[in-house]
């Protein structure tokens, strides 16, 4: 069983995705607070946009990192996430700070909707994701 930098690149990933599948859940109760009336839209704005860079960059460095270990096909897997964060982030609404949610449109059926649909989804990415690294870590713990 040698440690190879793919190997540590798995490990790195698994326990970052696990950082991403907590920031995704919080956002998901986030929005059903918002969506049943809970919380005020501004304060949860003001909770929910300081978390969305660390999100992107989080899920950006371990690409990174599995680029500079040659490992295409988990980086494949990856790109449209990617690619979807970063339109998604130049498109933002125009705001003073960083983030992606405005307090005033957040309450808008469509636009909540569309949140917690993304919420689900990113989820869903990030729990296969997270079960995907650790098959791999192992394999390339085990091939080795």
């Amino acid at each position: 069983m040698a440690f190879s930098f793919a190997a540590f690149c798995y490990i790195v990933a698994l326990i970052l995705s696990a950082f991403l599948i907590f920031f995704v859940i919080y956002h998901i109760i986030a929005f059903d607070e918002l969506k049943t009336d809970y919380k005020n839209p501004i304060d949860q704005c003001n909770s929910l946009n300081p978390l969305v860079l660390p999100e992107y960059i989080l899920h950006l460095f371990y690409n990174v990192l599995f680029l500079f270990a040659w490992q295409w096909g988990t980086l494949i897997l990856n790109v449209p996430l990617i690619a979807y964060h970063i339109n998604r982030y130049l498109h933002r609404p125009v705001m003073s700070g960083p983030g992606l949610y405005d307090p005033t449109t957040i309450m808008n059926a469509d636009e909540l909707s569309r949140a917690q649909k993304e919420g689900w989804i990113k989820l869903a990415f990030y729990l296969l994701s997270f079960f995907y690294y650790l098959y791999s870590m192992i394999y390339e713990l085990v091939s080795s």
